[in-house]
């Protein structure tokens, strides 16, 4: 079998890992009838699907879907979801206690080789997301030009979210289940303004033109919103004679070629305040003047109206949230996360007369400085490892902010921190691991067994890498795994939470 070559027909089993997909070949050649498959792409078990081949192995072939023949019995049309699989929106016609199903099969699969380390693994029931449709406290849209000869694409304004699987394709519809009506209302008003300026949208592959994206951040228990409106500013400095049209009797018309770059750039922010005049829940907006060449939503910021930040609760904390901040995105979900981070080390095996006031707290990996911040209160100290400089200065501020005094936020990596702590005979009796994707740094997991603690909380957001990690420290030391809990934060997605106990046996 080659590469590219397609295969018709085949039936989808299961999820298997990080969103791969697991299927059976069925040919009448013997050598190769009954093959494993693993299938990238969208597609839902029991559904049936035409593959193209990425590798052939000698045990298993990897590929990708490329077309959709039959659905499958799980999908049912989702009420609030009328696009169909469309884009981000796909998951959402699986009914959310199916999605729950897979997504718990998907930890027990990750974490299935490690039973030959500890035979006694149990994953927890798969905790759910408090909301399932509208939770989402920040998005990003990007605008997108395609044009396409072979394709016959002549799409000059799309605005939405990147296509799945093709990330150089942008769709383009009004609003989605992700974020909450006022934010999709706020969205749509700016698409609308932006699309009848005749200003032109920004194209990635040529490095040119105005419209980037927009950005809205919104703290669901104060019900404060951000907005943040991406353009290249530099544009005015050189519009070309064609690149608007004008039309008299309509106010968000503007004709670059009549009108000065200062007048143009008044237009927008007028517009944006009327905006904010229109929904009281907006108490920040942003210009983002970005000439930056990377695909990126935050630049040179200029505030243009109302706070610099807006504010959050989660749990008995407040926290101010500025265009850079790192936060949890599912603001209902992330109250329920901690909740169960706090009740696995809420036991008897570790707290003496309910007193945590001895215990020395390391949060590696401190990027949205919200754990530490619960285990303060009842620690002696606090130390948040961070790499990210504004999210250091972010978590340093929202501390001072509840009254936090115990707690210190150092920029380092975090190998590099873990070798000097253990140098100077430091210790630490828990230690909170919340990686990146990638899961911890090679070097950084040796050395978090090198000194006594008596507990391990990882939460990990990836369940491949996670699985990676905790083999090497189940074959390198004598923790073992206590609890292994799912918590899904990201309903019509494919990511999932885990939060992973280890103690000393």
């Amino acid at each position: 079998m080659k590469k590219n070559e397609i295969i018709k027909n085949v039936v989808v089993e299961k999820l298997v890992f990080w969103w791969k997909w697991f299927a059976r070949l069925k040919s009448d050649n013997k050598d190769i009838d009954w093959k494993a498959i693993f299938i990238s792409g969208w597609v839902v078990p029991g559904s049936v699907v035409n593959i193209r081949i990425l590798k052939s192995r000698k045990d298993y072939i990897e590929a990708q879907s490329q077309e959709l023949v039959k659905k499958s019995p799980l999908e049912k049309e989702h009420p609030n979801n009328p696009f169909g699989m469309q884009a981000w929106l796909a998951r959402a016609n699986i009914p959310y206690d199916e999605q729950l199903k897979i997504k718990a099969w998907q930890v027990e699969e990750s974490i299935f080789h490690l039973k030959k380390f500890q035979n006694d693994l149990v994953v927890s029931p798969i905790v759910p997301s408090p909301i399932i449709d509208w939770y989402r406290n920040k998005i990003e849209f990007s605008f997108w030009k395609y044009i396409s000869a072979k394709e016959w694409k002549n799409e000059h304004f799309n605005l939405w979210f990147h296509k799945q699987w093709e990330f150089s394709k942008i769709q383009d519809f009004d609003w989605t289940i992700l974020i909450s009506e006022v934010a999709n209302k706020i969205f749509k008003e700016i698409k609308d303004f932006a699309k009848a300026s005749w200003l032109p949208v920004y194209d990635q592959f040529d490095q040119k033109w105005f419209f980037r994206h927009i950005v809205i951040r919104q703290a669901f228990f104060t019900n404060q919103i951000m907005v943040i409106f991406s353009i290249n500013h530099k544009y005015l400095d050189v519009i070309p004679a064609e690149a608007g049209i004008y039309k008299k009797g309509n106010d968000n018309l503007i004709d670059p070629r009549v009108e000065h770059k200062d007048n143009i750039m008044e237009k927008i922010k007028a517009f944006l305040n009327k905006l904010a005049l229109k929904y009281s829940e907006i108490k920040s907006i942003y210009l983002s003047l970005n000439d930056n060449r990377s695909d990126t939503s935050i630049w040179e910021l200029e505030l243009i109206y109302g706070n610099e930040f807006i504010e959050e609760k989660l749990l008995w904390l407040t926290f101010n949230i500025s265009p850079k901040s790192f936060f949890q995105t599912n603001s209902y979900g992330a109250e329920k996360l901690y909740n169960e981070v706090l009740n696995l080390v809420n036991s008897e095996q570790w707290i003496v007369n309910n007193d945590w006031n001895l215990w020395t707290v390391l949060d590696l990996y401190g990027w949205t400085w919200t754990i530490g911040m619960v285990f303060a209160p009842h620690s002696k100290k606090v130390i948040s490892v961070e790499l990210v400089t504004d999210a250091s200065k972010d978590g340093e501020a929202n501390a001072n902010k509840n009254g936090i005094k115990n707690m210190e936020f150092i920029n380092a990596k975090v190998e590099d921190f873990l070798d000097d702590y253990i140098k100077k005979w430091e210790k630490a009796e828990l230690l909170i691991i919340d990686p990146p994707r990638t899961g911890m740094h090679p070097d950084a997991l040796p050395n978090i067994l090198k000194f006594w603690t008596k507990q391990i909380i990882y939460v990990s957001c990836n369940p491949a890498t996670l699985s990676r990690d905790l083999s090497f420290i189940l074959q390198n030391s004598d923790y073992k795994i206590e609890k292994i809990i799912p918590v899904d934060m990201f309903p019509h997605t494919s990511h999932i939470e885990t939060i992973v106990s280890l103690t000393k046996s």
